[in-house]
């Protein structure tokens, strides 16, 4: 038993030196924590004091829309220019276009066969639409928005199903910019010639086409005169947008 004691003495210090060294470990863990703690608190006040130093970024700001209305579609024409393109129209007044958003677009169609006897009928189609574009930062100002959709418009109206003979030209005085696309269609048998004009004023798109045909022996209608009724009826369309603004 005397000699055991040593022995067991030997055996527990060593069995305490693992022990020791995890503890050391700890404690030089949180000693070095201790002085990242401090060093990260005072980085902390740094970044802190450079960003309440430091300016502030700008808030993102897009051109206000010229118009914030359109006009009523089916006025924005006055009544004697629709008789006359349009006689014996089934709907003097015109027939509005279905709109969830009368704000936003809106739309009027006039059309009519005009018996001649024995000259035949002649046969004639207005209709016009209104697109207004609100600025957003995200899409762009109204202006630049009814920009890029007035070109758009202006490349499916020169790529109608059928459309021969097909011609663009400036259409000047209306709005900002404008343009006039002719071209004819044969449908029921018939020559149909149309003048489509596309204009823009400020953040608001006005589309209006003009066609007419001639039936029972009539005569096609001359392209001077469709292009000179689309011509009066967009100058009329684009200046009840400014007027629906006032």
């Amino acid at each position: 038993m005397q000699r055991s004691a040593p022995r067991l003495t030997r055996i527990l210090a060593a069995a305490a030196v693992p022990v020791m060294l995890v503890v050391a470990g700890c404690s030089s863990d949180s000693g070095s924590g201790g002085g990242n703690g401090a060093g990260d608190a005072g980085a902390g006040q740094g970044k802190a004091t450079a960003t309440a130093s430091a300016t502030p970024s700008p808030t993102p700001t897009v051109e206000p829309a010229k118009f914030s209305k359109l006009p009523s579609a089916c006025k924005a024409i006055v009544a004697k220019t629709t008789a006359s393109l349009v006689p014996k129209a089934k709907a003097a007044k015109g027939t509005a276009a279905a709109s969830s958003d009368l704000s936003q677009r809106g739309g009027c169609s006039w059309n009519g066969l005009e018996d001649k006897g024995v000259k035949g009928s002649q046969y004639r189609w207005l209709d016009v639409s209104f697109y207004r574009y609100d600025s957003e930062v995200s899409l762009g100002s109204g202006q630049d928005r009814a920009q890029e959709n007035f070109t758009k418009e202006l490349g499916k109206i020169q790529a109608t199903t059928g459309a021969k003979k097909v011609s663009t030209v400036a259409a000047k005085g209306i709005g900002d910019e404008a343009k006039t696309v002719t071209y004819t269609v044969k449908k029921t048998d018939e020559d149909f010639v149309y003048a489509s004009v596309v204009a823009r004023t400020g953040n608001v798109l006005v589309l209006l086409s003009y066609n007419g045909a001639g039936y029972a022996g009539a005569p096609t209608p001359e392209t001077k005169k469709i292009v000179e009724g689309a011509t009066k009826a967009a100058k009329e369309a684009v200046a009840a947008v400014a007027a629906a603004n006032k």
